[in-house]
């Protein structure tokens, strides 16, 4: 799939989360690589379709500025598991919701269980 296409995709998904939880976005920038520059950590499978950089919401303290908050989808990795357009845009949705979840704070262990 071409990159313009598979950001299309990470946008739409964007739009889709709930008004509440997108107007609470901040200082956040949503990128695409195409996989990532080091291998996954032990126990992280060797497709790690997304990742959350940056100090989850709960965490950050209006005292202590940040630096802007990153979500990384790594397009090759997410179409390496899908056989279609159609996996793909799922699975894109998937991905930014999951690492949307690491930013408000929520663990692995949390999300399996949304």
């Amino acid at each position: 799939m071409e990159r313009k296409r598979f950001e299309q995709l990470v946008e739409e998904a964007l739009a889709q989360l709930p008004v509440g939880l997108r107007a609470k976005l901040e200082n956040i920038a949503v990128l695409v690589e195409d996989a990532p520059r080091r291998k996954p950590a032990r126990g992280r499978g060797k497709h790690l379709l997304g990742m959350f950089q940056g100090v989850p919401r709960t965490k950050k303290s209006v005292f202590q500025p940040t630096p802007p908050d990153r979500i990384i989808l790594y397009q090759k990795n997410i179409e390496a598991i899908c056989g279609s357009d159609a996996e793909i845009r799922e699975q894109v949705r998937l991905t930014v919701w999951h690492e949307c979840g690491h930013y408000f704070g929520l663990s692995e262990e949390e999300l399996r269980h949304l």
